[in-house]
């Protein structure tokens, strides 16, 4: 089966926002104009010019940091640290690592093929790209990720179609648009880096009214890239992404959004015609498009006589991918798939529900969320913790949902601070790998991501495994996280990120295509990404780690140009 059985009512429910500063239609017309002029020239610049450009802009972005994360954390009721990780850290990461990708094509043609590669037994390539560098290893100790290559794809395959861009004579270029994501502020520019860096397009980039706030800094940030002609960025609402769209001079289209979004750029409007579009396959979108669209992210705990220390820890990295940005991303965890009788499941939800009631309310500032957190919460048994206010939202924890019917939360996204825990009846670790497999895949909607937690003693034996191998060869999501959150492959850089490639423009789920992926690798089934059970030093991403604020700072600079020398000084920051 391809994709998902499972159709989405996501967003249904948004409210549109609205943009305080949009561009003119004729200002729009000259962004487009501009960048055309421009795209062969771009096209056909050679690597080591391009990575010039990256790293011109990364002192450029560190400069521009502070500002982003103080006015980012105002603009969303964050911590600054918060803001530090999820912003300029993972935008500076990309650059950096994409740089040295393209340094590498210039000397020797292509990039490296990841860290290494391995042939597993059923003959399917797997290539590490984490940790990237020996430093990696010592900040990320116990840490690591690989992309699985699709079947029929070897190692001379691999590097055959790896950076294919530039295994063209003379490319002619050409203009994309990125209708950019309104919840985390380094996705545009990570996704423009993509589009230009590894596909050689020149681009504009259309904010989201929801943070367009970031606008002004990218655009100093990037001056490089905009001083050139190769990148514009313009401001406002979907009536300015329509147009841009649909631009003649356009060539290629990426969005960040809702697949309602998606499906309203590429079929039209909801309707007859919309439905004999389908049906012909004839798409009102005329040129590519690719895409990052939302997700019901299920974590799936296998059963153990897990330590009361591992449950806590387990609980609060379950929490800690709840609260991040209030809960306002596509791959916050949104469901918990646990044993029925497993003998410890009340006890670790009840370590959930602690951890929750723990949680701060954050600022429910995501166009719609009040009305989609009402209209989910209704007619379920609902545990609410904090009190809200008319900016703020409780957390809620909904129990025990019957994984035999069709709730409205397996096909919903809330992007909102809800969390959903439903049970499948065997407590065999093998048999629930395997039935939870079948569940997320053919009973939630989206193809994003999905996390297990799983005792590395269960794996020590064969049958369990052998079951979670298979696990996570059949699992149908673009990244699938052992035991840690599955947004760390967004912000490593080096790993693909997207919805898993089973979906289709009539059934798109979470997205085709992948951003980031800067060893431009091409054939990705997924990515899979894991780590210990339990981290110690405490992570900086936990919700309750109050270091975060001050390591932020000292992880910037360390990934605009990475040292041992600021290795201590990072530690201390770490520890004390």
């Amino acid at each position: 089966m391809q994709g998902s059985a499972v159709s989405s009512t996501s967003l249904q429910m948004s409210a549109p926002a609205v943009s305080a500063r949009s561009t003119a239609q004729q200002q729009v017309d000259e962004a487009v104009v501009a960048v055309k002029d421009h795209a062969r020239e771009f096209a056909r610049l050679g690597p080591a010019a391009k990575a010039a450009l990256v790293r011109a802009c990364i002192p450029k972005l560190l400069a521009e940091a502070p500002g982003w994360v103080a006015e980012g954390a105002r603009a969303r009721g964050a911590d600054p640290g918060e803001e530090w990780l999820a912003g300029p850290s993972a935008t500076l990461r990309m650059f950096r690592l994409l740089a040295e990708s393209l340094e590498t094509i210039a000397a020797k043609g292509k990039p490296p093929l990841g860290r290494g590669t391995r042939v597993r037994p059923d003959g399917r390539l797997e290539i590490d790209l984490f940790p990237a560098s020996a430093l990696d290893a010592v900040t990320f100790q116990g840490f690591s990720g690989y992309a699985l290559m699709e079947r029929g794809i070897d190692e001379q395959q691999a590097r055959e179609r790896q950076a294919r861009f530039y295994g063209q004579r003379e490319p002619e270029g050409g203009v994309a648009v990125i209708l950019g994501a309104g919840n985390v502020a380094s996705i545009p520019p990570m996704d423009v880096a993509t589009k230009m860096f590894a596909e050689g397009f020149v681009c504009v980039l259309k904010m989201n009214p929801v943070n367009e706030w970031v606008g002004p800094y990218l655009e100093r940030a990037l001056h490089p890239l905009v001083s050139r002609g190769y990148l514009r960025i313009v401001y406002g609402g979907g009536d300015v992404g329509e147009y841009l769209t649909y631009h003649p001079l356009v060539s290629d289209v990426h969005i960040t959004g809702s697949d309602r979004t998606h499906d309203l750029i590429v079929w039209g409007a909801p309707g007859p015609e919309q439905d004999r579009r389908r049906r012909d396959h004839d798409p009102l979108l005329k040129v590519p498009i690719s895409s990052e669209l939302g997700n019901v992210s299920p974590v799936a705990i296998v059963p153990h006589a897990y330590s009361e220390h591992e449950l806590r820890f387990m609980s609060r990295n379950v929490v800690s991918m709840v609260f991040n940005n209030g809960s306002f991303n596509c791959n916050a965890a949104k469901m918990l798939v646990t044993a029925a009788n497993w003998p410890q499941r009340t006890q670790f939800l009840d370590l959930v529900a602690k951890a929750l009631a723990e949680a701060p309310n954050r600022k429910a500032y995501y166009p719609g969320a009040f009305d989609r957190y009402r209209k989910l919460t209704e007619g379920h048994r609902t545990e609410k913790f904090g009190a809200g206010s008319d900016e703020s939202l409780p957390w809620a924890f909904i129990r025990g949902l019957d994984s035999t019917t069709d709730d409205t939360l397996f096909r919903t996204e809330p992007f909102c601070g809800i969390l959903s825990e439903t049970s499948l009846p065997s407590s065999d670790p093998a048999r629930f790998l395997a039935d939870a497999t079948v569940f997320m895949n053919d009973r939630l909607w989206g193809t994003l991501n999905a996390t297990i937690f799983i005792h590395p003693k269960a794996e020590k034996d064969g049958a369990i495994a052998a079951a979670l191998d298979r696990a996570l060869v059949d699992l149908r999501y673009g990244t699938v996280g052992i035991n840690h959150w599955p947004a760390l492959g967004y912000a490593w850089g080096t790993m693909p990120w997207g919805g898993h490639q089973s979906a289709t423009l009539a059934n798109i789920q979470s997205g085709l295509g992948w951003v980031h992926n800067t060893y431009l690798l091409e054939g990705i089934d997924k990515a899979v990404l894991r780590g210990p059970l339990t981290v110690s030093p405490y992570p900086l991403w936990f919700f309750d780690n109050p270091k975060t604020g001050k390591v932020g700072p000292v992880m910037c600079d360390m990934e605009a140009a990475p040292s041992w020398l600021k290795l201590p000084g990072l530690l201390l920051k770490v520890l004390l």
